[in-house]
């Protein structure tokens, strides 16, 4: 009774929010480490939101330069690839692009509610980072009204983070280094805020308009001359784990 009574009196002792993450840690409720040899459709989709997994479909964004073709995706040596090439590539709405990349997205499988979502990567590119690499997650339903969080993206050949709403888009870049190269990246997204963390460094927090509908999780290599220059093909955004946490 005493140990049980002690136990009690620390836990007093610790903040609302820290007497909660004692008694109930964050645990990974999603993961993949891409150690197989061809990409898990039990989690994953490789197109943007396609009528099936071998749809080949428009761009998420309409400044991008490709399309999203499933030939772009593949999971060899332990890393999921996503390939940027160019060659023509026509989607399943019979429109024509340049260029062809790949995506994944977990929306018909999996979404979470105010949890860290977190991936170590490899950015195409030596110091600066080429062509639009991005991890992030989009709300359910209309967009911007159920948010975007974007752990990270390549812009003008930085490493970026933003949250869009209807209030806008807010967000910032990283002053790091080199862009470029193998990064682990994270959103710890709570109930009205988001913290972004670039290896191991806090970059940027956002505490104003974060909402709170169910998110899917995207990892992507787009092409914009406009939005993301500089545009390089062939170029491979590599990505040796992802995980969510609740």
């Amino acid at each position: 009774m005493r140990r049980l009574g002690g136990m009690l009196i620390i836990l007093a002792m610790l903040t609302p929010a820290a007497a909660r993450a004692q008694s109930h840690p964050r645990q990974v409720v999603w993961r993949d480490d891409f150690n197989g040899t061809s990409l898990d459709l039990t989690k994953w989709q490789p197109n943007w939101l396609g009528a099936n997994n071998a749809s080949i479909t428009p761009p998420v964004n309409g400044a991008e330069a490709s399309c999203y073709d499933p030939a772009q995706v593949s999971v060899s040596g332990g890393y999921l690839h996503l390939r940027a090439t160019e060659r023509p590539c026509t989607d399943s709405h019979g429109r024509h692009y340049l260029y062809a990349s790949g995506l994944v997205n977990s929306r018909t499988h999996f979404t979470f509610t105010h949890g860290t979502l977190k991936a170590r990567v490899y950015i195409p590119g030596a110091v600066t980072a080429e062509d639009w690499p991005s991890v992030w997650a989009d709300g359910i339903g209309q967009w911007p009204q159920t948010g975007e969080m974007d752990v990270l993206e390549g812009l003008s050949g930085h490493d970026c983070w933003h949250f869009h709403s209807t209030a806008g888009g807010p967000g910032g870049c990283a002053p790091m280094a080199a862009a470029g190269g193998w990064h682990t990246v994270s959103g710890v997204w709570r109930d009205g805020v988001v913290r972004y963390w670039y290896d191991s460094k806090l970059v940027g927090t956002i505490s104003q308009n974060i909402t709170d509908s169910p998110m899917f999780v995207i990892l992507n290599l787009g092409m914009s001359s406009t939005i993301a220059p500089p545009m390089k093909a062939p170029a491979e955004m590599l990505v040796d784990w992802v995980e969510v946490k609740e």
